[in-house]
C-alpha cells in the first residue's frame, strides 16, 4: 500500500448534498496525498452526473465506482474499501460533510506517531437539513481519554444505542488492520442483514489496538431527512433496530462479550421493538419481537410485559393506541 489516504464517499440519490460532501474533502490540507473513491449506487436522480463533473475537474484525486445496480450500503462501502490504495481509510457519507480542513492532517500525524493506535476519531455535531443550523450531539466528551485500550471499548461498542462510541465519518483507521479482520470473519462485514458497516469496523479496530480521540469538531452529521439510521415510520424503525441488534448479538456471541450491560442492552432493545410493533399496530412485528427474544435469549422486563398485554387482543390494543394518542396530543398542547 502507498503512503496515501483513501476517502470513501458512498452516495445514493443525494444530488442536493453530494457536492457539499466532496467539497469538504477536497478542502483538506494534509501532508499525505489522498484519493477519493465515490461509490455511486445507481442513483435515479442527478447524483452520478454531479460526481462525474467533480471527477473531470480532479482526475488525479477522484475515482468513481458507478454501480450498474443498487448494491445497498454494505456492499457498496466494502467494495469501495477493498478497491482503495491507501494505507489509511476514512469516509464521508454523501449527505454529511467535514468542517475542519485539517481533519486528515491531524489524524494522519497521530497515526504516524503512534503505531499502537489502530483508529483515531474526533468530536462532531448535528446539522439540521431543514434549518441549516448546527447543534451539539449531546455526548459528554469530557471523560473520553486521548488514548484508550481498545478492549475497554468492546462492550460499549456492542451495546451502543443512542450514539455511536465511534462516529466513523470522523475517523481515520489503518487498512491493514481491517484486512486482517475481514479475512478472519468476512461474514461479519458482508452480511447485509446487519444493515450497517461502521459498527463492525469500530469493533475490529478496538480489538486490535488503542483507540485515539481528538476533541476537535471535524464533521457535521446531517439529520432531519430520511437516512439509513433515521427512518420515518415504526415498521422501518423496527427493521433498523432488529438489524443492528442482530449484529450486536453476533458480536457478543462470537467474540465472548458478556456481562450485565450486555444483558441489559438486549432487554432494552426488546422493549424498543415491542413499542414499534405496538405503534405500527402490526401483529407480524409483535410476533417477530417474540421470536427475537428467543434468538437473543433476552429477558422481558415489566415495560415489555405491559406492552405485550396491550397487544394481547384487538380491543385492548385499539384502546391503548387511543389513550396514547390522547396523551401525546395533550403533551403537545402543553408544550406550545
Amino acid at each position: 500500500m502507498e503512503h496515501l489516504i483513501s476517502v470513501i464517499v458512498c452516495t445514493y440519490n443525494q444530488e442536493d448534498s453530494i457536492g457539499r460532501a466532496l467539497d469538504s474533502v477536497l478542502m483538506q490540507q494534509c501532508h499525505l496525498p489522498f484519493e477519493i473513491i465515490i461509490g455511486e449506487d445507481h442513483s435515479t436522480d442527478h447524483t452520478l452526473d454531479i460526481c462525474k463533473s467533480y471527477a473531470e475537474k480532479h482526475p488525479n484525486i477522484i475515482r468513481i465506482i458507478a454501480n450498474e445496480t443498487n448494491k445497498g450500503l454494505v456492499d457498496n462501502y466494502f467494495d469501495c474499501l477493498l478497491s482503495s490504495r491507501g494505507e489509511y481509510i476514512t469516509d464521508c457519507a454523501g449527505d454529511d460533510f467535514w468542517t475542519d480542513p485539517l481533519k486528515l492532517e491531524k489524524e494522519s500525524r497521530l497515526l504516524e506517531e503512534h503505531p499502537e493506535v489502530t483508529l483515531v476519531h474526533t468530536a462532531w455535531q448535528y446539522y439540521n437539513a431543514q434549518t441549516h443550523v448546527a447543534s451539539p450531539n449531546g455526548i459528554d466528551s469530557d471523560h473520553i481519554q486521548t488514548f484508550t485500550p481498545g478492549e475497554e471499548l468492546l462492550q460499549r461498542i456492542v451495546t451502543q444505542r443512542r450514539h455511536p462510541v465511534i462516529q466513523l465519518s470522523t475517523a481515520l483507521f489503518r487498512k491493514e488492520i481491517f484486512l486482517r479482520a475481514y479475512e478472519a470473519d468476512t461474514y461479519l462485514f458482508r452480511n447485509k442483514a446487519f444493515g450497517c458497516e461502521d459498527l463492525q469496523i469500530a469493533f475490529a479496530m478496538a480489538r486490535s489496538g488503542k483507540i485515539a480521540y481528538l476533541p476537535d469538531i471535524t464533521m457535521n452529521y446531517v439529520v432531519g431527512k430520511k437516512s439509513v439510521s433515521e427512518r420515518h415510520n415504526d415498521k422501518e424503525q423496527f427493521e433498523f433496530v432488529r438489524q443492528v441488534t442482530d449484529l450486536s448479538h453476533y458480536l457478543s456471541t462470537n467474540y465472548q462479550i458478556t456481562g450485565h450491560e450486555v444483558d441489559k442492552y438486549f432487554t432494552q432493545r426488546l422493549f424498543e421493538l415491542s413499542m414499534h410493533a405496538f405503534r405500527a399496530h402490526s401483529t407480524d412485528l409483535r410476533n417477530q419481537a417474540k421470536q427475537l427474544q428467543r434468538n437473543w435469549h433476552a429477558e422481558c422486563d415489566c415495560r415489555t410485559q405491559i406492552v405485550r398485554l396491550a397487544m394481547s387482543n384487538e380491543m385492548t390494543w385499539n384502546t391503548a393506541l387511543l389513550v396514547r394518542r390522547i396523551v401525546v396530543s395533550l403533551k403537545r398542547l402543553m408544550n406550545r
